[in-house]
């Protein structure tokens, strides 16, 4: 179900208006530099996996953040285990973790072998909390620092539940999807976190391993490190299965070709109706 859910949003991300460049996969050798470079991905395509390898190999980075690391298990990183996919993957529990195949993310690990490794993944009963009661309470006492306090307008609130009803293809009730909205900027706002932690402890730069749904600049990390930290250099790179029309909301973006998959909604709506 959470991998079904996962792909489900990291294929509704829609084109906004924004300025970016599109880039071919060989430019990711070479970003820009940065202090904070986010790299987006659809959860289970390989080849995203495979760029992202690609751009923090030319980074160097100090510091990895992933979206799929609680900060727990990213303490557990350790030079000793980098090497074996297998008991890497075992120390991590990641087979229990509900995402893709740990060997799609091994390489990126490898890539940067003297990065400190932090992790950014929000408990279930932290993203309940939010649904229920909002991001910033689910937050606690730093959510003012990261614009959580702050309620969305109409036009933007309308616009992110949309995004949910169809990430979640529309299998939820309406009166919930407002809360997943909640859910959503309590994600951002904790990768937010990790990467100002990271940047603490290391310096920098760090680059960021997460959904592109979350490299997003108009409401994705980008825009709570923005409020966070505007003094930042961010720079954000969004992988997309097809052409997104129009403008997108990224520094950098780059089409793949699709992976084949099942529809991941099938097995979304068959689990809310059973």
């Amino acid at each position: 179900m959470k991998q079904s859910l996962l792909l489900a949003a990291g294929l509704a991300v829609a084109a906004r208006p924004g300025l970016a460049d599109r880039i071919q996969p060989a430019d990711l050798a070479r970003l820009p530099p940065a202090d904070v470079v986010i790299l987006g991905e659809v959860h289970d395509n390989p080849r995203h996996h495979e760029n992202q390898a690609v751009a923090v190999a030319g980074l160097r980075p100090s510091a990895l953040v992933f979206e799929m690391l609680t900060p727990e298990k990213a303490a557990l990183v350790a030079p000793r285990l980098l090497g074996d996919e297998r008991k890497l993957a075992a120390e991590l529990e990641w087979d229990r973790s509900g995402w893709p195949d740990f060997a799609l993310y091994h390489p990126i690990f490898l890539a940067a072998p003297e990065a400190q490794v932090f992790g950014a993944e929000i408990s279930r009963e932290d993203a309940r909390a939010a649904v229920k009661s909002g991001a910033a309470a689910a937050f606690g006492a730093e959510a003012p620092r990261f614009g959580l306090d702050l309620p969305l307008d109409a036009a933007d609130l309308a616009d992110r539940t949309e995004e949910q009803r169809v990430a979640h293809c529309d299998a939820l009730p309406p009166d919930l999807l407002p809360g997943m909205v909640e859910a959503q900027r309590l994600r951002d706002a904790a990768l937010a976190r990790s990467v100002l932690q990271a940047l603490d402890e290391t310096g920098g730069p760090v680059a960021v391993i997460t959904g592109t749904g979350h490299a997003r600049r108009d409401k994705g990390v980008p825009s709570v490190l923005a409020h966070a930290a505007p003094e930042l250099r961010v720079l954000s790179v969004g992988q997309f299965e097809t052409s997104p029309e129009g403008e997108v909301p990224f520094d950098l973006w780059l089409v793949t070709a699709p992976v084949p998959r099942d529809d991941p909604c099938a097995d979304l709506v068959g689990g809310m109706e059973r």
